[in-house]
């Protein structure tokens, strides 16, 4: 990984909500030497663990949210997003102009963090997947409307250092909520079934699994390194009257396709309820 600037190293960056997502972020930062561990603050609830992130990562860790939004001049805001309200009433009168928040919190817009922080700072909202927990997450990112190119590009650097990242419109988040943020849960599913028919045929389940897993990590790396489209692959494996073929007629018999594309649709849905809701709901 080049060490040429980024723009992040002389600003200090706050992550308040230092879970999975946000510890992951932080992990790939510090691996990809875009700042110096020194200048991160993390936030949670749970003492332990902050203890276990500060001796592992070399990071300033605290309970006190108020303490990682003064002293940072990026401010990640990772918590659930149930607890979005709570957290930025707390901080609120800390915010200023100069800074930058990027949100990890799914389902809430820019303009609704702009106007409940009551500043007109720049905002930049992400939506992640789990996988950035091994640096091979898929993350959307989108600018409020005080943020600039250069603020983009920042948040851009951050969460590549964890995988990959494309800049979408705000709209479309909802989208990638159901395609990619969710898009795990598909998968392990498949995994699952996978290495359950390998079962049945007489494989022993650790290595019907091992096997499974390794196919769908193959498969997506080929698709991604030879950037052929995947029908293009999946006609290279079917040979006439083989195997393959004969899979592929019983998956399209019952439905595969529609079910997976059925199934990102329902989750887009289901993100623009939870969006209004989390919005609209004074109690959260």
């Amino acid at each position: 990984m080049s060490e040429k600037s980024t723009g992040l190293d002389n600003r200090t960056i706050g992550v308040i909500g230092a879970g999975h997502i946000g510890t992951a972020v932080i992990g790939g930062l510090v691996r990809a030497k875009l700042t110096s561990p020194k200048n991160i603050t993390a936030s949670r609830r749970t003492t332990n663990n902050l203890d276990e992130i500060a001796r592992t990562l070399g990071i300033h860790t605290t309970n006190d949210n108020r303490k990682v939004a003064k002293s940072s001049d990026i401010l990640i805001l990772a918590v659930k997003p149930m607890n979005a309200r709570d957290v930025m009433t707390e901080i609120k009168d800390l915010i200023t102009p100069q800074h930058i928040i990027i949100s990890v919190m799914a389902g809430i817009k820019t303009s609704f963090i702009s106007s409940y922080l009551g500043v007109q700072c720049p905002v930049i909202r992400t939506m992640p997947n789990t996988p950035v927990l091994v640096d091979a997450g898929a993350t959307a990112i989108s600018k409020g409307e005080f943020a600039t190119e250069e603020h983009l590009k920042l948040t851009h650097d951050i969460f590549r250092s964890v995988g990959s990242v494309e800049t979408v419109p705000e709209n479309l988040l909802d989208a990638v909520t159901g395609l990619s943020g969710s898009g795990p849960a598909y998968i392990y599913m498949v995994i699952e079934a996978m290495t359950d028919g390998g079962v049945k045929m007489g494989i022993p389940r650790q290595i019907a699994f091992r096997l499974a897993a390794q196919t769908v990590f193959g498969a997506s790396k080929l698709v991604i390194e030879t950037g052929k489209h995947p029908a293009i692959l999946k006609d290279e494996v079917t040979t006439p009257g083989g195997t393959a073929i004969a899979a592929v007629h019983e998956l399209e018999t019952h439905g595969l396709r529609t079910m997976l594309i059925n199934a990102v649709s329902t989750a887009t849905v289901r993100s623009k309820e939870l969006s209004k809701i989390i919005e609209a709901d004074e109690t959260l």
